[in-house]
């Protein structure tokens, strides 16, 4: 099953710009993500789409940084709790619900000017980072980083929003 429920919080009226269908487009991002880690039960996931001032403030909160952030993640099942998890997933009826992406869609702007990436890319890239956090993905040590920025690389790549050669193996440089 490659199924993924979003919901999603828009206080900044992102979604309202129909110049794409931003919803889909971001429905089939992540689904390329959620095949790329060969996640195979259906998942929900909340989206929400805040303010600079809204983002500094959890990312000062919750993560004791005094300043406006792309993207934060809160992940359900997170450290050694998801071996708990692990025994629902043979259950076909499970929906697991990994959390919530908290975006701040002025700071993607400004990073995509900052790093020359491209709105799409950068937050192409926004999202799919988000989302591999959601999923126990890290880059707090080298080998994990490694791993998680391959994936990304791949996802993004695939999806027609390619990184620059120095970001293909270790975001670091950037995020």
């Amino acid at each position: 099953m490659d199924q993924l429920d979003i919901s999603f919080n828009d206080e900044i009226g992102f979604l309202e710009d129909k110049s794409r269908d931003w919803q889909r487009w971001i429905l089939n991002l992540l689904l390329s993500a959620k095949k790329a880690i060969n996640k195979d039960n259906e998942q929900e996931i909340s989206i929400n789409f805040v303010s600079s001032d809204r983002i500094h403030e959890i990312n000062k909160k919750y993560r004791g940084k005094d300043r406006p952030t792309d993207v934060i993640s809160f992940a359900i099942e997170d450290g050694e709790e998801n071996d708990l998890m692990a025994q629902f997933l043979e259950d076909p009826n499970f929906v697991e619900d990994i959390g919530d992406l908290f975006i701040c869609i002025d700071v993607v702007k400004k990073q995509a000017v900052d790093y020359e990436t491209g709105f799409d890319r950068e937050f192409g890239y926004t999202l799919v980072h988000g989302y591999l956090h959601l999923n126990g993905y890290d880059h707090i040590e080298d080998e994990q980083a490694k791993e998680m920025f391959s994936i990304q690389g791949k996802v993004l790549r695939e999806y027609g929003l390619p990184l620059h050669p120095n970001q293909e193996t270790h975001g670091k440089q950037i995020h």
